[in-house]
This record gives C-alpha cells, sequence and structure tokens, in this order.
C-alpha cells in the first residue's frame, strides 16, 4: 500500500551547513507521527519542507523529494498543497488572519473557492469536533492559550486535510489544556484517518499517543525512524518514566504512567527525600496587586513574597494572568491596587534603567529582546557571562548567525542569556522552557539554583511541570487572577494531579524527579 507521504532523501544546506541529511520518512493514513530530538537539530525545518515553506521563505538548498500520494510536491508552493497538508506553527495566534473563532474556521475554505453552503456545513462540523462551539462569536486574542490552539487546528480542519502538520502544539498549554488537543487529534486520527506529523519536546505529553517516532539525534548522527520504545532506549532527550524506567532496568520501557506504575510494584523504594528548610528572607513583597484589563479583572488581591534564596513557580491555566502578574511585579504593568516593595522601593516608581538594574523579566514573546545583526552582537550588549549561559543552555551556536536564523529554542535561550548574565536581585521568567529539550532544561535550572544559592529570588511562571519538580521550592497556582493554593514544591504539586510530574504518579509522594530516587538507592 502506497503511503500517504513520502520524503525521499531530503538534504537541507545553508551555505557550509547542511541541516537535514539524506532523510527518508513514510507517513501512512490515519497515522500519528512525533518529531524528536535537542533543541536545533532541525525539527521545525523539517516540517517545513513538507509543508513547502522551506526552502521557500527560509532560503537554503533542498535536495531529494516530496511526494503525496506518489506524486512529487517538492516543487509545489504552499498554497498548493494546503488543500491536502494543514500546518499549525509554534505561535497559532500569529498566524490568525481574523477576529472572530468563526470567521478563522471559514477564511482558509473562501481563499479555496469553496461554496457558502459547503463553508457553512463544514464549520459546524469542526466546531462541534473540537468542541469550541461555545467560542463561535469570541475574539481571538481574548481566548486562552488552549482554545487559540483548538481554533488554529479547526482552521485548517476545515479545508479537509488529509496530513496535519503541527510544531510543538502543546509547548503554551497548561497540563489541561494539552491533553485537551492530544485528546482531539487521537480522535482525528482514529475516527477520520486523519495523519499527523507532529514536534513536540515534552515527550512525557506525546509519546503515549505516538504510533511511530522520528528521533534527529543531531551531532552529524543519520535521521532514525521507529517504535516509540526501541528509539527512546538510546534516545538523547527521553520524558521522566523512560529515564526512571532505564536506571531501574525495566523491559520494555513503560511510556505510560500506568504502564510505570505497574512496573514499579517490583521497587523497594528507601526512605523518601527530606524536606529542607527554605530560606526566610523576603527581597519583594506584594500585596493585594489588582489589575483590569478593560472590563475583564486579570488580578483580584493577589499576595506574593519573594524570598532570596528562593525558587518560585507561578502555574495556573491558560489565561490565569500569571503573565500579567509578572509584569505588574516588574513595574511596567499599570495595576488598580496594590503595594510592591523591593528593597523599600514600589518598582512601579523606578526609572527603566533602575528596574533594569534590580528586576529582569523575560516575557513569553522572548525574541522582543532580540534586535541585533548577529549572536555574538546580541552576547557583546549582553555582557560577561553572557555568551557562556546560552553555551550552556545550546552548545554550539555559530556566532556569525542571525537571531532570527535560530530556531525558537535557540531564540529563547539567547533571550534567557541576556536576562541572566547581568544577576539582577529579582528575576521574573515567563515560560522560559518553550523549545529547549530536556538538557536544556537541566542546565537552566542548575544556572537558577545558582543564583538562588547566591540570595536572588526567581520567579517562574510556566506549564512545565517536570521543570517545576527540577527546580522549585515553592509553587503559588494562580485561577481567575487569584491565588488558590501555595507552598512547598512537594504539598502544592502532590494536591494536583494535573501539576504532579510523572515520578510523583508513578512512586507516590514526596518524590519529584529520578535523581531524588537514585541518591536514596545509593
Amino acid at each position: 500500500m502506497r503511503p500517504l507521504l513520502e520524503l525521499r532523501g531530503i538534504t537541507l544546506s545553508y551555505d557550509e551547513s547542511t541541516v537535514l541529511d539524506a532523510v527518508d520518512l513514510t507517513v501512512e493514513e490515519g497515522e500519528l507521527v512525533l518529531v524528536s530530538g535537542p533543541t536545533g537539530v532541525g525539527k521545525s525545518t523539517l516540517l517545513g519542507v513538507v509543508t513547502g515553506l522551506v526552502p521557500r521563505f527560509s532560503g537554503g538548498v533542498l535536495r531529494g523529494d516530496v511526494l503525496l500520494d506518489g506524486v512529487s510536491i517538492v516543487d509545489a508552493p504552499p498554497r498548493e498543497r494546503a488543500h491536502a497538508i494543514g500546518y499549525v506553527g509554534q505561535d497559532p495566534a500569529a498566524a490568525f488572519v481574523t477576529d472572530t473563532a468563526e470567521d478563522e474556521l471559514a477564511y482558509g475554505m473562501e481563499q479555496l473557492g469553496l461554496p457558502p453552503e459547503t463553508m457553512r456545513r463544514r464549520v459546524e462540523e469542526t466546531l462541534d469536533l473540537l468542541g469550541i462551539a461555545h467560542l463561535r462569536d469570541r475574539d481571538l486574542h481574548t481566548l486562552s492559550g488552549g482554545e487559540q490552539q483548538r481554533v488554529a487546528i479547526g482552521s485548517v480542519l476545515t479545508m479537509h486535510p488529509r496530513l496535519l502538520v503541527l510544531d510543538e502544539p502543546t509547548s503554551a498549554l497548561d497540563p489541561t489544556a494539552a491533553e485537551d488537543v492530544l485528546a482531539t487529534l487521537t480522535r482525528l486520527v482514529h475516527d477520520l484517518g486523519v495523519s499527523v506529523l507532529l514536534a513536540e519536546h515534552r515527550l512525557e505529553r506525546v509519546v503515549p499517543f505516538a504510533d511511530r517516532m522520528v528521533l534527529m539525534p543531531g551531532g552529524g548522527r543519520r535521521v532514525e525512524v521507529g517504535d516509540p520504545a526501541d528509539l527512546l532506549a538510546h534516545s538523547p532527550v527521553v520524558p521522566p518514566i523512560v529515564e526512571l524506567g532505564r536506571r531501574a532496568g525495566w523491559s520494555p520501557l513503560p511510556l505510560t504512567v500506568r504502564d510505570a506504575r505497574r512496573a514499579a510494584r517490583t521497587l523497594t523504594l528507601p526512605a523518601p527525600p527530606d524536606v529542607a528548610d527554605l530560606a526566610d528572607e523576603p527581597l519583594l513583597l506584594a500585596t493585594g496587586i489588582g489589575v483590569v484589563h478593560g472590563s475583564t479583572v486579570a488580578l483580584r488581591e493577589v499576595d506574593v513574597t519573594l524570598h532570596a534564596g528562593r525558587v518560585t513557580a507561578l502555574m495556573g491555566r491558560n489565561g490565569a494572568g500569571k503573565s500579567t502578574l509578572l509584569w505588574a511585579l516588574q513595574g511596567t504593568r499599570k495595576r488598580r491596587a496594590g503595594a510592591i516593595d523591593l528593597d523599600g522601593d514600589d518598582t512601579a516608581a523606578l526609572d527603566p534603567a533602575g528596574r533594569r538594574g534590580r528586576v529582569a523579566l523575560l516575557p513569553q514573546t522572548a525574541a522582543d529582546l532580540l534586535y541585533l545583526e548577529t549572536v555574538a552582537e546580541e552576547c557583546a550588549a549582553g555582557g560577561a557571562g553572557t555568551r557562556e549561559i546560552l553555551d550552556r543552555l545550546v552548545p554550539g551556536i555559530d556566532d556569525a548567525t542571525h537571531p532570527r536564523d535560530l530556531s525558537e529554542g535557540q531564540r529563547l535561550a539567547l533571550a534567557l542569556a541576556l536576562v541572566l548574565a547581568p544577576a539582577p536581585r529579582v528575576v521574573l521568567l515567563d515560560e522560559p522552557t518553550r523549545g529547549l529539550d530536556y538538557n536544556a532544561k537541566g542546565e537552566l535550572a542548575r544556572i537558577l539554583r545558582t543564583l538562588a544559592a547566591d540570595g536572588h529570588a526567581v520567579l517562574v511562571a510556566t506549564h512545565d511541570v517536570e521543570f517545576v519538580a527540577s527546580v522549585a521550592d515553592e509553587v503559588v497556582v494562580l485561577a481567575e487572577g487569584e491565588v488558590v493554593s501555595s507552598g512547598p514544591t512537594r504539598r502544592v504539586v502532590a494536591e494536583s494531579p494535573a501539576f504532579a510530574p510523572q515520578v510523583m504518579k508513578v512512586l507516590g509522594a514526596p518524590w519529584l524527579r529520578v535523581d531524588e530516587l537514585e541518591v536514596a538507592l545509593t
């Protein structure tokens, strides 16, 4: 039987650099294929070759062939593939071209010239399929990240593509929203026979749903394609339960929490780790913070204390008010109520230069911090230590590279280096792990722990529960603009199945990480 999509010997080169080297890949009808590999290895580039965006809009020299139903489409522009190949990028909101969900779902069909009655029927079908009928008339920019993701998927589904190509579809989503999106994709694959080609760093979310996996190991090694369990046995990037299975010698390796719990019945667990005493020196004190966006109350009477020597995680659903709180603490966001005390000063009263020296903020759109022509110039502007931090997070980036030519994860790593190198007293990070692989996140955790040990306060807004388990001393949970839970990490994440890391789901509280078990066993 002929595959739906076939890549034959795909090679992409930029000057002296080869990004893709003789890649062969097939995608069958009704199959979910997961693309994995370290940050900057070329996952998005591979997806771009399938959609036609690469090399048309990226440059480079492409060799090899791309076949759809056995017919070559390697020279077909993206618009001529849109009827069969739907694409949703890492930032779905950036691709919206209309104002409401219903209009967005209809837009692609309008470009294909479909009859109005067909368009109306498909819009209704898609609204029901994705469970977003209640969002029909909502302004797209007022939707949560999970809602935007589903609308973006819907906007390509209405064109009835046979292949759905998704780049990091869960990276900006809270755990519950991510589960909803993945459940939707599984329903499309199983019930409608849609094929899905998906790149993702948070493997713990996606691996259980994948039929096959594409491993792009980098370092000059060829791309491997096969069963997820077989490839994860030697992959350089693995989710926590696979790492746990490797350390425990389980065979076959567990790919789901359920399988890992069954395998863990044979483990004799030692005494759980002690809970260390936390430093108790308040550095930034925020009381009664209230923020309003138009007629929407974003924050209601929020109290937060950031302590010197601690890393605090800020968690909650998409739209809970996490980013708003970070900007309010930094002093830029106008407040309706409340006060902030940083060493006797309110951050809102500081001038920009004084604020930068004492409070650093990494925005959710980290690329906003990059404005120079090369990586070398950005690192020079960041000062001493910037290049060192970048190399720890994502090694091997050429000095001469333009920041816009970096992958999403590499751009984020560069922005992180610029924010962290000056070592301000208070560090505020908004989703700092999007696009980073497990190794890069481990390095970031070590950098933040060192900052905290040196007397700094760190607040990280994130949906990445595994990163929280690796770095946070305490957790603050927001819902509808209010603090609904706060306290030591082990207690707070144990209270919510949505925020519990994989190791805790397998071994129970208070275990958070694989390395804790390893230390306890030795």
